[in-house]
C-alpha cells in the first residue's frame, strides 16, 4: 500500500507539472504582452496553438507507442524539460511560439501514459479515485501552480516562472526512474490501424464529443480570466493572485467530486451539469455588471468545469479494456486529446469575441458549445443504455 501510495504522487506530480506549463499563459498574458509589445488577444492565441498541438500530436504519439512504456515515459519527459527550458530563454516572440509547441507535442502522450500507469498500478476499487487525483493534479497546478507562477512573474519576471516549472520537470523526472515500473507493456497491435478502430464505436466516438465541446465552452471564458477579475470585475493587482487561487480551489473541487460522480451514477448525472453551467455562461454578460454576482458566477464556472472527466475517462477505459485492450494507451488519451480540440477551439472562439464583441461577452460564446456538450451527454447515454442491454 505505501508502494501504491509513492507511485500515485509520482503521476499526481507529474499531472500537476504537465498542467503548470499549459495553463500558466493565462495567468502571465500581461506580462509576455509587454515584453515582446504585442496584443493581449494574440498572446492569448498561444492557448489556442498549445492545445492545437496538443490535441494534433497526442494520437500520433500514442500510437508509435509500441512496448516498454517506462522508457516512453522519460523520453517524453525529457523533451517537455527542454521545451520549458527554450522557453524561458526565448530571445523574441517567435522562438517563445516554437518552444510552446515542443512542449505541446509532448504532454499529451505523456498524461496518457500516466493514466495507463494508473490503470496498471492501481487496484480496481481505487482506479475511479487515483484517476481523479491525477486529473486533480491539473487544478492543483490552477491553485498553486498559476498563482505561484503569476506571482513569480509579477515579481522577477516570467522567464524566472519557467525556471521553476522546469525545476518540477527535472524532479518529477528523477522521482518516474525511481519509483514507477520499469517492466510496465502494452498489447503489441498489429499496425497502427488496430489502434484507431476504437473510433469505430459510437460510445468512443460521443464520448470524445462530450470532452471536447464541454472545455470548448469553458474555456471561451477561461483564457480571459484574468483580465475579467481585473478590467470587468475591477479587482486589484494585489488581488487577482488570490482570486486566481479561488478559482482554482473550484476546480480542484470540481476534480475531486468527478471521482465521486464516476463512482456513483457516473454520465447519467451529466445532463444536469451542463444545464446549470448553460445558463451560467448564458447570464455572465448580465451577471458581471456586480462585483459580487459576477465573482460567484465565474466560481460556479470553476466547480463545474471539470466535473465531466473521471466518468467519461473511466467510460472510455472500461470500453477499451473490455473491447479494444491493444488501443489502451491511445484510450487513455482520448480524453484529453479531444478536451485540448475544445481549448483550442474555445481559446479562438474566446479571442475572436472579445475581438469583436467585448470581454464581457465570451460567456454567450462558450453557452453555444455546452449547448452541443448537453445534447451529445444525453445521446451517449442513450447509446450506453442499449449497449448494455
Amino acid at each position: 500500500m505505501k508502494k501504491f501510495r509513492i507511485q500515485s504522487f509520482v503521476l499526481i506530480l507529474l499531472a500537476f507539472v504537465l498542467g503548470f506549463s499549459e495553463f500558466i499563459i493565462v495567468g502571465i498574458l500581461d506580462d509576455i504582452a509587454s515584453q515582446f509589445s504585442v496584443n493581449i488577444a494574440v498572446v492569448g492565441y498561444l492557448v489556442t496553438i498549445f492545445a492545437l498541438v496538443y490535441a494534433v500530436s497526442t494520437p500520433i504519439i500514442t500510437s508509435l507507442i509500441k512496448s516498454n512504456l517506462y522508457r516512453s515515459l522519460l523520453l517524453l519527459m525529457g523533451i517537455f524539460t527542454l521545451g520549458n527550458l527554450l522557453t524561458a530563454v526565448a530571445p523574441n516572440y517567435s522562438v517563445l511560439v516554437i518552444s510552446r509547441v515542443v512542449t505541446a507535442i509532448v504532454s499529451g502522450a505523456a498524461i496518457s501514459l500516466a493514466m495507463t500507469f494508473a490503470t496498471a498500478i492501481a487496484p480496481l476499487e481505487r482506479r475511479a479515485w487515483l484517476i481523479s487525483w491525477i486529473f486533480s493534479g491539473f487544478s492543483i497546478a490552477s491553485v498553486f501552480g498559476v498563482p505561484l507562477g503569476t506571482w513569480i512573474s509579477t515579481t522577477f519576471g516570467w522567464r524566472d516562472t519557467f525556471y521553476t516549472i522546469t525545476t518540477f520537470s527535472v524532479i518529477t523526472f528523477l522521482l518516474v526512474i525511481k519509483y514507477l515500473p520499469h517492466d510496465l507493456e502494452q498489447q503489441k497491435a498489429s499496425g497502427i490501424g488496430a489502434q484507431f478502430v476504437i473510433f469505430k464505436d459510437p460510445r468512443i466516438l460521443l464520448s470524445v464529443v462530450v470532452a471536447m465541446f464541454s472545455l470548448a465552452g469553458v474555456y471561451v471564458f477561461y483564457t480571459y480570466l484574468r483580465p475579467i477579475l481585473s478590467q470587468t470585475l475591477g479587482y486589484s493587482p494585489s488581488m487577482i493572485t488570490l482570486m486566481l487561487t479561488l478559482y482554482g480551489i473550484m476546480s480542484l473541487f470540481s476534480n475531486q467530486y468527478s471521482g465521486k460522480i464516476a463512482d456513483n451514477r457516473g454520465l447519467k448525472a451529466m445532463p444536469t451539469v451542463y444545464v446549470v453551467e448553460l445558463l451560467a455562461l448564458v447570464l455572465m454578460p448580465l451577471l458581471l455588471k456586480s462585483k459580487f454576482i459576477g465573482t460567484v458566477d465565474v466560481m460556479l464556472i470553476g466547480a463545474l468545469m471539470y466535473l465531466i472527466n473521471s466518468p467519461v475517462q473511466l467510460h472510455i477505459l472500461s470500453v477499451a479494456e473490455q473491447d479494444y485492450p491493444q488501443s489502451m494507451v491511445l484510450a487513455s488519451s482520448l480524453n484529453s486529446i479531444f478536451a485540448n480540440f475544445g481549448i483550442s477551439l474555445g481559446s479562438a472562439i474566446g479571442g475572436i469575441v472579445v475581438s469583436n464583441f467585448g470581454i464581457q461577452n465570451v460567456g454567450v460564446g462558450g453557452a453555444f458549445f455546452t449547448m452541443i456538450t448537453l445534447i451529445a451527454v444525453i445521446m451517449l447515454n442513450r447509446t450506453n443504455k442499449k449497449y448494455n442491454k
